[in-house]
């Protein structure tokens, strides 16, 4: 690590569950589900790269849209003293975007993968010289603090694509009152989120005609395949991805297209024809909806941004 790059390690001493519990314990329950952080092996996260390209998905480019209009007002709001905590830590355009405009002294990236927070964040620190860089790596699902030798006045902290919606609403509010926590007083939160729209518009972005979600989600078998003792067959699941009116969320499945057992590390389980593994939801909030959701874990709304057609927000809140 260059001596540019400061870095902190806030790892739990107790590790979170491993690839084998959590599949294990998720094909158990009554419906089968899995985790969506299972998703992101390499391949995966190179799908799904793959994914913010396509045209049926509007979040990625939108959200950039969004922000590049809103950087200034953003930078404004901050004030000059502020510093960014990235939640993710990337080098993509969106983080750059708010560094350019807001020139703040400090930048701390959190990720709970070090290989890529440590090759990110060098990165930032080549293309920035002028930047104080810091990298934690740490779960920032979790409640952490901010780690000592971190400048900065009023910290803004920048969670990015909607992954708040990957929460069900319950622990989207457990996530928001930790950040509440991590901020000082003063200190701002901005963060996108995904608004509700038309069904035929939110199923495209999980169902692009290149395949490449299709080819996410059964990239899950396929890593159980390959990293466990297993037979499952990735060939015998169909993706589906559908709206859930009613609870306001994306759902996406791996649904068997027969009666089968598969077996993983000596335990079987059985599939009956069409049931499905429940590998992620997507929930989709109105500005309103989510402001109050903020609002309950002690946050207050300053700004919010959307684009023309009202597909994306990207909301400015501060630690009441």
């Amino acid at each position: 690590m260059p001596l540019s790059v400061h870095f902190h390690d806030q790892r739990p001493q107790a590790a979170g569950r491993s690839l084998r519990e959590e599949v294990l314990a998720g094909f158990a329950e009554r419906p089968k589900t899995t985790p969506p952080k299972l998703f992101y092996d390499r391949r995966g996260s190179e799908l799904f790269e793959q994914i913010c390209r396509q045209p049926e998905y509007y979040p990625t480019r939108t959200e950039e849209l969004i922000l590049a209009h809103a950087a200034h007002d953003i930078a404004e709001i901050a004030g000059q003293d502020a510093s960014l905590v990235e939640l993710g830590s990337g080098a993509s355009r969106k983080v750059r975007l708010l560094l350019e405009a807001m020139h703040p002294a400090s930048y701390l990236g959190i990720d709970i993968s070090e290989d890529f927070l440590r090759t990110s964040t060098q990165r930032l620190a080549a293309d920035y010289p002028w930047l104080e860089v810091h990298a934690a790596c740490a779960d920032f699902s979790r409640p952490m603090s901010l780690p000592d030798g971190f400048g900065g006045e009023h910290p803004l902290a920048f969670f990015p694509g909607s992954s708040i919606g990957n929460f069900d609403p319950e622990e989207a509010q457990a996530f928001l009152a930790n950040l509440h926590e991590l901020l000082p007083e003063g200190g701002g939160l901005l963060i996108g989120v995904d608004l509700l729209k038309d069904r035929e518009v939110l199923e495209a972005a999980y169902n692009d005609r290149a395949g490449v979600t299709a080819a996410f989600n059964l990239n899950l078998l396929e890593r159980i395949r390959r990293e466990l003792d297993s037979d499952i067959e990735p060939g015998t699941f169909v993706h589906r991805a559908f709206f859930n009116q009613a609870d306001s969320r994306i759902e996406m499945h791996l649904v068997s297209d027969r009666a089968q057992d598969v077996e993983i590390e000596g335990e079987r389980f059985h599939f009956t024809a069409g049931e499905s593994l429940h590998t992620e939801n997507s929930y989709k909030y109105s500005a309103e909806s989510f402001r109050a959701l903020a609002g309950r874990a002690g946050f207050c709304a300053l700004a919010l941004w959307t684009d023309p057609q009202a597909l994306f927000s990207v909301h400015y809140l501060q630690r009441a």
